[in-house]
């Protein structure tokens, strides 16, 4: 088969294994916890990476950010034979108890986003893999790293003008944190057969302001990166036990 026309990559290429991140950098990030690393492809906001994680087969690949191309890597990553796959993202809190560099496991997520309602109408429910689930959390709970597990939100812009408004209304019904790929990964992967799941990292305080928020982000924050990091060895640990 030939190569797919966005990620540009065949499927013999592709592991079984796979972790998606939004940015194309996070991809070198977590390729050097990888052994015998080998860049694939990178095209448009495609960046993918192939290497073994305690011998392990697994492919890396970033989607960009929002659910569209999201959705794109997880349709051309199923076409060449992709079964488990796990985000590795951010996220804002909507929670005051979560700080900067925490996690949030998403077990659920709201389908505040467009991408995924163009398959199936939102009553269909966007729930993660218990399999992959229990991996995430086992390595978290082994390594005393703070996480917290629940519902998550995903959503097509942070920057609309009710923003404040609609956040507080998630917040108050117990939505963990927002990010806005994980409802469309769980969602167009479980009509495809797919194993997913999702682990943030949290990169905005609740009720920051969100330009602050977005800026000390890119400022790179240690607290920050040290949560990467563990949600991408969470991840690893989750897809490595994972037939």
């Amino acid at each position: 088969m030939s190569k797919q026309p966005h990620i540009a990559v065949s499927p013999e290429q592709v592991a079984e294994h796979v972790i998606v991140c939004g940015e194309p950098d996070r991809v070198n990030r977590i390729s050097a916890l990888l052994e015998q690393v080998e860049l694939l492809a990178d095209n448009r906001e495609f960046r993918l990476m192939n290497g073994l994680y305690q011998g392990k087969k697994i492919t890396l690949c970033s989607t960009g950010v929002g659910a569209p191309s999201a959705i794109i890597a997880l349709e051309e990553l199923n076409l060449c034979g992709a079964k488990y796959i796990v985000r590795v993202g951010s996220a804002g809190a909507l929670q005051h108890d979560i700080a900067l560099g925490e996690l949030i496991v998403a077990e659920a997520a709201v389908r505040d986003e467009g991408g995924s309602k163009a398959y199936v109408a939102s009553e269909f429910p966007a729930c993660a893999d218990r399999h992959l689930l229990a991996g995430l959390e086992a390595y978290l709970v082994e390594n005393n790293y703070p996480a917290h597990i629940g519902l998550v939100r995903s959503h097509d812009s942070f920057y609309r003008d009710d923003e404040d408004s609609v956040c507080q209304h998630w917040s108050q019904k117990g939505v963990l944190g927002a990010d806005m790929e994980t409802s469309a990964l769980l969602t167009v992967g479980r009509l495809r057969g797919l194993k997913v799941a999702s682990i943030l990292n949290n990169v905005v305080l609740y009720q920051q302001d969100v330009q602050d928020g977005v800026n000390q982000y890119l400022n790179a924050d240690t607290v920050m990166m040290q949560g990467e990091l563990a949600a991408s060895r969470a991840a690893l640990h989750a897809l490595w036990l994972q037939p």
